[in-house]
């Protein structure tokens, strides 16, 4: 199992580590800053670098065994195994992700109700809620801002499978649950006003979020509503 870095520390741009597994374009290393694909959130993509030569990550994914799978672009060199690299992850891009993850958990926080769906971009991101009456844009708007503004810390704390099932309440997630295959999980707490399991990554703070506003609503089904969040800077 690929030591998964991003969980200790979402702010590591760059690391260095050693390859255990090179099959075609797929390279696996020893511990990884990539977040893969998982729970609404793109894969990373950056560079893996060796001696002269530089390889382009195109994706990332987890496999069944819990390892880091670094996809590369077809032009790219293929580096052997117990080669080490130096890996850097496409920092601008991640922060928006963080940006928009931790955006979309206060928005959660401010409608509560059962998350059915979501999804995340460095442009827009959404959440879909299992409720039946219209969402007043502007009273959502303002209670985010505010949730912003406050600048809540954010910690993450750990609970095990155990604990998990005998809180049920914490997962508001109707369509995705916490990875069965880790022994302990995360729960991301911001301030007092949110905490349930999470594997993204999210920042230090609310602040961080930065100027945010609500986009588009749209009516999914007689007890859906689709809520798009968009960064303004």
């Amino acid at each position: 199992m690929t030591q998964k870095l991003y969980r200790q520390d979402a702010y590591l741009k760059t690391n260095t580590s050693g390859v255990t597994s090179s099959i075609d374009n797929v390279i696996i290393l020893e511990s990884s800053i990539f977040y893969p694909l998982g729970g609404g959130q793109p894969g990373d993509i950056g560079t893996l670098s060796w001696d002269d030569h530089e390889a382009e990550v195109i994706n990332t994914t987890i496999n069944e065994a819990g390892e880091i799978q670094h996809i590369l672009s077809e032009e790219s060199p293929i580096p052997k195994i117990g080669e080490i690299l130096t890996t850097a992850i496409d920092w601008e891009r991640r922060y928006l992700h963080m940006r928009m993850h931790t955006g979309l958990h206060l928005l959660g926080s401010v409608l509560q109700y059962g998350v059915t769906g979501g999804n995340i971009s460095a442009s827009k991101s959404r959440l879909d809620f299992d409720m039946e009456e219209p969402v007043d844009k502007e009273k959502v708007a303002q209670d985010l801002i505010k949730l912003v503004d406050e600048n809540h810390l954010i910690q993450s704390k750990w609970i095990s499978q155990k604990e998990l099932r005998e809180q049920p309440e914490l997962i508001r997630t109707m369509s995705v649950k916490p990875p069965s295959t880790d022994q302990d999980i995360r729960l991301l707490a911001i301030g007092d006003i949110d905490l349930q399991p999470c594997g993204g990554t999210h920042l230090n703070s609310t602040g961080e979020v930065g100027q945010i506003r609500i986009g588009k609503v749209e009516k999914k089904g007689k007890r859906n509503r689709r809520v798009y969040i968009e960064l303004i800077d």
